[in-house]
């Protein structure tokens, strides 16, 4: 894995951490479920780039 990879990786990591804070968040209070999905399905395509970039 090259330095710019290992990077976005680390950034990618970061952004996870905050959107399962805001999920966590969002679920006790339901206010908007469409913004559980919403961020279920960002942490999902997050998680996926992250899966890609390492195994390339």
């Amino acid at each position: 894995m090259d330095k710019k990879a290992q990077k976005k990786i680390d950034v990618l990591r970061q952004r996870l951490a905050k959107m399962r804070q805001q999920l966590a968040g969002a679920k006790s209070q339901m206010d908007d479920p469409d913004e559980v999905r919403r961020l279920e399905s960002d942490i999902a395509k997050a998680e996926a780039e992250i899966e890609k970039l390492k195994a390339s």
